[in-house]
């Protein structure tokens, strides 16, 4: 096999910039930015929205009701295009 081929595998914590909640996993990924998490210091992403952000995961989103939205598009729209005879 090829040396230096593959990227390095190592553990990195993801950082939700949301919720301020932090995952330890392994990643390709690198960054300058450290921070320490059990006594260890890991390299740190900050994403924007994780699963502990994200409304459906979180049970927050809101069911759009679809009748309810193409009644109201029939509603606004109902004479336009009417017959110009």
């Amino acid at each position: 096999m090829k040396t230096d081929l593959h990227p390095d595998y190592q553990a990195v914590v993801f950082r939700d910039l949301g919720s301020g909640d932090t995952f330890l996993t392994r990643s390709t990924v690198s960054s300058d930015k450290k921070i320490e998490l059990d006594g260890v210091e890991y390299p740190v992403i900050d994403v924007e929205i994780s699963s502990a952000s994200h409304p459906f995961y979180t049970g927050k989103q809101r069911i759009m009701d679809s009748a309810g939205r193409v009644e109201k598009f029939n509603q606004r729209f109902k004479n336009f295009g009417g017959s110009s005879k």
